[in-house]
């Protein structure tokens, strides 16, 4: 039953049973009486059905080759007539391509997905440098889009040169801040072509962690193993100083001045000691920030508030710049104890600077500023800006300046600006200085 719903197969037996007839009556023919109209009308019949059957064949073939051609395209909507013997193989070919397909669909998905939510920045280069394909984390690291190569400057040289798999550490300059990246270059073929598979990473944020818990831990040993011994030698040198009588007869009046000026010497130099290793555990004990969304200009107020009588002393003019109202999420009291500081430290430049031209220029009229901005960077963060016009921090302390207990002030304790750096990182954001053509300048920045 299915032979006969089968039209294709029908057609061709029904052809064959009839060629083969023709070949039988044609041989017959010639045979009994040689070749006559008859057996000429035999042959051309014999000769019109085997024509019919190589068009039926090149038709076929014609059908299977257009078919295959529509299924390796994607196109599914040729096909088989219902009867064709090869219509059920057909069909199963079919749901096994759209399943591979279907699959590598969703793996394709999937790993575009994961491009767009990872942190770490993916790159796939071509040999001339051109960007194949690339995730939203680059945007984010770098501050910008790459296209080609010769848009990562010293990167883009250490890329391209890589001859073989690379594992590298690097400086990128990302607008006004410095970050450090680990660089992985993958060389891979991908699709018959060489490809460049590179990924950025910041490790800004992991450096400041392990500065501030190698400090944390010098912090301990010296806490504990100083501060142990400055406090009996701080007591006894005061017992002495005061078991010594007025009366006491020295052989030489220098010698019991002398014994006095050493005990004096011991007892302030242990008591400063002491106070020492008490700025040790400030930054080892900072607590971790009560975070409350508040408003920065309002804080800003109450610095501007707090130091105006200073400000007034030194001829200063302190202005505020709010150019962004967000609301950001901080520790009001350990932000206001960073403004101080800052702040503090501006006073000081200026006025010191405003003294020693005064000292090296006639009529000497230049007014003091300071200026208090808050805005926001290009990758969205919110920040305080610090500036002043005073002499500036010079190049060959700036990388000296964020470490404990340094300092260029002859009075100064050298924790003010590590502590306000730890404040800030505890705020999830950074401490950074800026250069400028004039004078100091400090950004806290919010995460």
């Amino acid at each position: 039953m299915n032979f006969l719903n089968n039209r294709p197969s029908l057609l061709l037996v029904i052809n064959l049973i009839a060629l083969l007839a023709c070949v039988a009556l044609l041989t017959s023919v010639y045979i009994t009486i040689g070749m006559s109209s008859t057996w000429l009308l035999v042959l051309v019949i014999s000769i019109t059905l085997i024509a019919s059957l190589l068009t039926s064949f090149k038709r076929q073939d014609q059908q299977i080759i257009q078919v295959v051609r529509a299924l390796a395209n994607g196109d599914h909507t040729l096909g088989f007539s219902v009867h064709h013997p090869m219509r059920q193989h057909f069909e199963g070919v079919k749901q096994q391509m759209q399943s591979a397909r279907f699959d590598a669909e969703q793996q394709s998905e999937f790993l575009k997905a994961l491009l767009v939510h990872i942190n770490l920045a993916v790159i796939v280069f071509d040999v001339k440098g051109n960007v194949i394909e690339s995730n939203p984390a680059v945007a984010k690291l770098l501050g910008k889009s790459v296209g080609h190569l010769n848009e990562l400057s010293h990167i883009g040289t250490i890329i391209l040169a890589a001859q073989k798999n690379l594992q590298s550490t690097v400086q990128w300059q990302h607008g006004e801040q410095e970050d450090t990246l680990t660089l992985q270059v993958s060389i891979a073929e991908i699709q018959g072509q060489a490809r460049k598979i590179v990924t950025l990473q910041s490790i800004h944020e992991l450096l400041l962690n392990k500065e501030q818990q190698a400090y944390k831990r010098l912090t301990h040993v010296l806490t504990h193993e100083v501060a142990n011994t400055i406090t009996p030698l701080a007591s006894i040198a005061q017992t002495c100083q005061s078991l010594i009588p007025k009366d006491l007869n020295f052989i030489d009046e220098e010698n019991k001045q002398d014994l006095t000026l050493a005990l004096n010497t011991l007892a302030s130099r242990t008591q400063y000691l002491g106070e020492f290793i008490a700025s040790f555990r400030q930054i080892s004990s900072l607590p971790l920030p009560n975070l409350m969304p508040s408003q920065l200009d309002i804080i800003l107020a109450r610095i501007e508030i707090l130091h105006r009588q200073q400000l007034h002393e030194c001829n200063t003019t302190l202005t505020i710049d709010i150019q962004n109202q967000q609301l950001v999420m901080l520790d009001s009291a350990q932000i206001e104890q960073v403004l101080i500081n800052l702040v503090k430290n501006a006073i000081e430049a200026v006025k010191s600077h405003s003294e020693q031209q005064m000292r090296l220029v006639d009529n000497y009229d230049i007014k003091n500023q300071i200026s208090l901005t808050v805005g926001q960077n290009k990758t969205q963060q919110l920040y305080v800006e610090i500036a002043d016009n005073g002499a500036g921090i010079g190049e060959h302390v700036r990388e000296m300046i964020f470490v404990p207990f340094f300092t260029t002030k002859q009075r100064g304790s050298g924790i003010g600006l590590s502590l306000s750096r730890q404040i800030m990182i505890n705020h999830g954001g950074d401490l950074v200085y800026l250069t400028r053509e004039q004078g100091a300048c400090f950004r806290c920045i919010f995460g």
